[in-house]
């Protein structure tokens, strides 16, 4: 089962409407971030993907994630409920919620604009180069499984 297509307008329009039906009171189903702080931890993904904010792994956790962790973030299964979070996705202080709602939609839009053509061989920050198809696994399948965890 492939998943939907996150470089795709139709796709990405859905994943936008789903995240504007989330409100700043909009509780959790599992987990123990609240929505703002969820909102920011999905926005992770693309600072890494985008900005150069977050430091790169030091060679022997560069080793470690492509060999124990990188099928299981860019394989086409859904995350389990409370699946274990990498230290620099955790999100403990309040977030402001409309900023980083708009953050995330402008991210996801960029990434569409931009292509799976532009991100087909990227190198990821954890996983060194990824193909167009482990890209859109890795951010489709960590945006679902979080929106769901909100209910949207």
């Amino acid at each position: 089962m492939s998943l939907p297509n996150i470089f795709k307008k139709e796709t990405c329009e859905i994943l936008i409407q789903r995240i504007e039906k989330l409100t700043p009171i909009t509780n959790n189903e599992w987990g123990k971030m609240n929505v703002s702080q969820m909102l920011a931890h999905c926005n992770v993904t693309y600072e890494m993907a985008f900005e150069d904010i977050h430091p790169k792994p030091n060679f022997l956790m560069e080793i470690i994630l492509k060999l124990f962790v990188k099928n299981s973030v860019v394989n086409e299964v859904p995350y389990k409920k409370e699946s274990p979070t990498a230290p620099a996705f955790i999100i403990k202080n309040e977030k402001n919620f409309e900023n980083e709602k708009e953050r995330l939609k402008k991210y996801i839009l960029k990434s569409q604009e931009l292509g799976e053509n532009y991100f087909d061989g990227k190198p990821s920050l954890s996983f060194g180069k990824l193909t167009k198809t482990e890209w859109n696994n890795l951010l489709y399948k960590h945006l679902d499984h979080h929106l769901k965890q909100f209910g949207v």
